[in-house]
């Protein structure tokens, strides 16, 4: 991958970071049960090591060196793939992308399961208002 397509995961884990908060301003509002709550709990953990990697990189000055090497790759048509790959952790960008979307994912079928049991005692309770069964 070279240092665009590093960029890239570094917009996609904020967006990521984004929609999570969106989120959350919901979850805030409502009672979670404890399995989403740890569900929570985690990508919350993620959210913080995506600005701790961030804020790693810009203390250490690597976004200013993604700019300038990106513009000596497009010069000099050189491949740099090994350095933006060291310039951008784009491993540890990558292992939390991946973690975000399995905990996404946990979060979503929790969400469904959640919604099922609501949707199943209204309507038993509508059965027994009305007199049925």
């Amino acid at each position: 991958m070279g240092i665009s397509t590093s960029y890239d995961a570094l917009v996609d884990l904020f967006e990521c970071v984004e929609n999570f908060l969106n989120r959350l301003r919901i979850y805030t509002e409502i009672r979670l049960s404890a399995s989403m709550s740890d569900i929570i709990t985690k990508i919350l953990v993620e959210v913080l090591s995506v600005l701790s990697l961030a804020t790693k990189q810009i203390k250490h000055g690597r976004l200013s060196k993604l700019l300038y090497m990106t513009c000596v790759c497009l010069v000099c048509d050189v491949k740099l793939e090994k350095f933006a790959k060291k310039l951008l952790g784009e491993s540890e960008i990558e292992d939390i992308l991946h973690r975000l979307d399995r905990l996404t994912l946990d979060e979503a079928r929790m969400t469904g399961t959640e919604t099922l049991q609501i949707v199943h005692d209204l309507v038993s309770n509508m059965k027994l208002v009305m007199g049925g069964t």
